[in-house]
């Protein structure tokens, strides 16, 4: 007899689960304030971030492809 998980059951992947990162996390690895960071969610403009509860969580991945996204200025101009 096999038994299933409910859909909202975590299926835990190991190690190719990504650890998520708290608003503290990425206000460091980006050296922004964490206020900025919840400024930027009000606006719709920082990285994409996510509600756990009630808590805010970022993927790593998400939050490198939005830096990597972002445009730099040209400073010889």
């Amino acid at each position: 007899m096999e038994t299933s998980l409910p859909n909202h059951f975590p299926r835990l992947a190991g190690a190719e689960r990504d650890q998520l990162a708290t608003p503290t996390d990425v206000a460091a690895y980006l050296g922004v304030p964490v206020k900025t960071l919840y400024q930027w969610k009000y606006r719709g403009i920082g990285p994409s971030v996510h509600k756990v509860g009630r808590h805010l969580r970022y993927r790593w991945r998400e939050v490198d492809a939005w830096l990597d996204a972002q445009t730099s200025y040209d400073l010889t101009a």
